[in-house]
């Protein structure tokens, strides 16, 4: 069904804009395969959660990470069940570990310090995080999604040193460091991606 919708979306676009070419086309596909297939994903991690007794803290996790998780990219498995296997564990694991783990504020501090300097030499080097099927080629477009991602992540860790909630303050920090992880070149080669140019060499202005 997805692979249907995605079909004739992909084509209607292709009426309107006949200058797209076929390779450009599978991109769209898979981009649109990306955002549709995404819908029913996060519904079932949402039912998961809810089972679990911890719907609201993924939620807020979901939404507070949307805008670094937007501008750094990062890999796609690359099955469907892969797929939701993995953002389960991704937003229900961390919302799990963030409820049994308590940092004093020391070791917090120094935490947060370590994963700010980590992220920001990652963003810097893989930021924004493409994959060969949709790539990223514009230098502007990338430009922006960068600064984004540093600032993005910089406010994601300084929350989770001022909020006083020990929860909501772990989701934010271990939510961001693991976010950071999925833009790193052993992320990529251990799920077997490739940075889109890597397969498509240097962007375009």
């Amino acid at each position: 069904m997805i692979d249907i919708i995605c079909t004739f979306l992909t084509n209607r676009i292709r009426k309107e804009m006949p200058e797209i070419d076929d390779e450009r086309a599978e991109v769209i596909n898979y981009g649109l395969q990306n955002i549709v297939g995404e819908i029913p994903k996060i519904i079932l991690v949402f039912i998961i959660a809810f089972i679990l007794g911890i719907l609201k803290e993924v939620l807020l996790m979901f939404i507070v990470l949307i805008p670094y998780k937007g501008a750094s990219g990062g890999f796609h498995l690359k099955t469907h069940l892969g797929c939701i296997i993995g953002t389960t564990a991704f937003y229900c694991g961390i919302v799990l570990l963030s409820q049994y783990v308590v940092l004093e504020e020391i070791v917090k501090y120094i935490l947060v310090g370590i994963s700010w300097i980590f992220g920001m030499f990652m963003i810097k080097l893989y930021a924004p995080a493409d994959t060969e099927n949709v790539p990223i080629l514009s230098k502007k477009d990338r430009k922006k999604k960068q600064i984004i991602a540093y600032i993005t992540y910089s406010l994601g860790l300084v929350s989770a040193l001022l909020i006083q909630d020990n929860v909501i303050s772990n989701i934010l920090l271990f939510g961001n460091l693991l976010q950071t992880l999925t833009i790193t070149k052993l992320a990529y080669r251990l799920t077997k991606n490739k940075y889109g140019y890597e397969v498509y060499g240097n962007a375009s202005v």
